[in-house]
């Protein structure tokens, strides 16, 4: 019994549910919020080192044993994509304190938060692709939920697309899992990795293989249906626009990196191909719409589906450094776009404002918060020694190794323009002086002696963004550790037998090839 894997799926749902049953009294949901998030962040560490420990570590669910019961499995991957998940769970539980009104708080803020944060990890960590169905539904009502909460009409807009596009994406997946099941009577992912090697009818392979990619690559905002995320993010709550920016469309981009290297790696010649075209207008459309935008939020959401693109290029070049460099990014993504999003909520508390042009001066009034963004903006454009250098430098050296030199040429041009995207926001919001026309938000209060106005709660919003900025440069500095991790992870999903072997055991694995004539 390895409690480990299951706890971080746990922990959020109990908190959600004591979190309701205090719905009438404020402080203990708040309390609730932190504690429950710090518990599943020590859980979250004590998973990591097990894995990194023993590489894999499962659980049948009920004592039913695999693959006909439900399976919890950890290998690196999972281990990683948890422990960052409870990170930034905690930035916001700390960060919502300061940011989360009343009403918010009083229609189901904080569960909601939990339920989303159980539907990542346990995305994360089944072993079952009708479970990971499930575990996205749970992300999808929750997070419909919180989109919506506070009713404004731009947040209804904003919802409506992001929550029909994505039910279109899960018609396609439960399909998709339907026709699975159809042919090979399992849905057991590793049992399916095995079957799909003894299935005559290619021709179905090549259907579900498309069918999976198409389901994944809507969730993961990827070329060509990728509208509904600059339409949605930038309308909820800064802390709900951060908490989606660095979890949801990462657990999309999971399930590409977990479909493909497991189910489907027998299938990759033609599927490479559709994965590295869909990669560079992934790059390219995102930046450009960044480029375009003169309001921060809208900068950010259109960049988080660039960087999409960098993702799915590591698993389309598909070798151990290219899976290893795409992992590398999906987690150096996380923790920087996470933290710009703070960011932009302080500085519209700040100065009551998203759009550029009303912003300015904030680098003699908060030189601290200059250089938190400073930090992140800079290691998402890939500017050495930050994170993003090493994240893209890794797949950029995959890309040349693997001769593909158009590909990788255009991941260094959207750099570049992701750089202009990150000087613009640098100039107008930090640089320029304040504009004679910005009017001051009237919840400031006068302190000090030096008579500079100062918000209430701001250091539970600096804090967050303090510790995510130091993180990120971390990364960067400790970069050769954080890659050998890497390198374990592109290892694993490059050769899937330990995972197969680690769910149904050596006995099941060899049993088609002893009852083959």
């Amino acid at each position: 019994m390895r409690p480990e894997v299951a706890l971080p799926v746990l922990l959020p749902l109990l908190s959600g549910a004591i979190s309701l049953l205090f719905w009438r009294s404020r402080p203990m949901q708040r309390f609730i919020a932190v504690s429950g998030n710090i518990a599943l962040f020590v859980v979250s560490v004590w998973l990591f080192i097990a894995t990194l420990s023993d590489d894999y570590i499962t659980i049948q669910m009920g004592g039913w044993p695999a693959p006909f019961g439900i399976t919890l499995i950890a290998d690196m991957l999972s281990a990683v994509m948890v422990l960052m998940t409870a990170i930034i769970g905690l930035a916001m539980g700390i960060y919502s304190l300061a940011t989360t009104g009343r009403e918010h708080e009083k229609f189901g803020y904080y569960p909601l938060m939990h339920l989303l944060l159980a539907g990542v990890a346990g995305g994360f960590l089944t072993g079952d692709i009708f479970n990971l169905y499930v575990w996205f539904e749970v992300m999808l009502v929750s997070s419909f939920a919180l989109l919506i909460l506070g009713g404004e009409r731009p947040q209804m807009e904003g919802a409506i697309k992001y929550v029909t596009l994505n039910l279109f994406a899960s018609v396609i997946f439960l399909t998709a899992i339907g026709l699975t099941y159809g042919t090979v009577g399992t849905l057991n992912m590793a049992d399916i990795a095995l079957r799909f090697d003894e299935v005559e009818h290619k021709g179905m392979l090549e259907v579900l293989a498309v069918m999976y990619m198409i389901a994944f690559g809507i969730k993961a905002a990827a070329f060509p249906l990728f509208f509904w995320l600059p339409a949605s993010y930038h309308t909820p709550p800064v802390a709900v626009s951060a908490l989606f920016a660095g979890l949801l469309t990462k657990v999309g981009v999971y399930a590409l990196f977990r479909v493909f290297t497991l189910l489907f790696d027998q299938s990759m010649g033609y599927v490479q191909t559709i994965l590295l075209w869909g990669a560079g207008f992934t790059m390219v459309t995102g930046v450009l719409g960044a480029a375009a935008q003169h309001e921060f939020r809208r900068i950010l959401s259109f960049h988080i589906v660039s960087q999409i693109g960098y993702m799915i290029l590591g698993l389309a070049l598909y070798t151990p450094l290219a899976i290893a460099g795409g992992v590398f990014a999906v987690v150096h993504n996380i923790v920087v776009k996470t933290n710009l999003f703070l960011i932009s909520g302080i500085t519209y508390r700040l100065q009551g404002t998203y759009q550029l042009k009303k912003m300015g001066g904030l680098y003699r009034e908060r030189p601290w918060l200059a250089v938190a963004f400073f930090i992140s903006a800079f290691s998402l454009a890939g500017i050495p020694p930050l994170s993003g250098f090493f994240a893209k430098f890794v797949i950029v050296r995959a890309g040349i190794e693997a001769g593909a030199y158009v590909i990788t040429a255009v991941a260094l041009g959207v750099s570049l323009i992701t750089l202009y995207s990150m000087v613009k926001i640098w100039n107008e919001v930090f640089w320029k002086s304040l504009p004679d026309d910005n009017v001051v938000p009237e919840e400031t209060t006068p302190s000090g002696d030096d008579g500079r106005l100062v918000k209430p709660s701001l250091w539970m919003m600096y804090l967050p963004v303090v510790v995510l900025a130091l993180f990120s440069l971390l990364i960067g500095v400790f970069a050769e550790p954080v890659m050998q991790v890497m390198n374990l992870i592109g290892s694993q999903l490059f050769h899937p037998a330990g995972y197969i072997d680690a769910v149904l055991g050596e006995a099941v694995r060899s049993a088609p090839e002893e009852a083959s004539p």
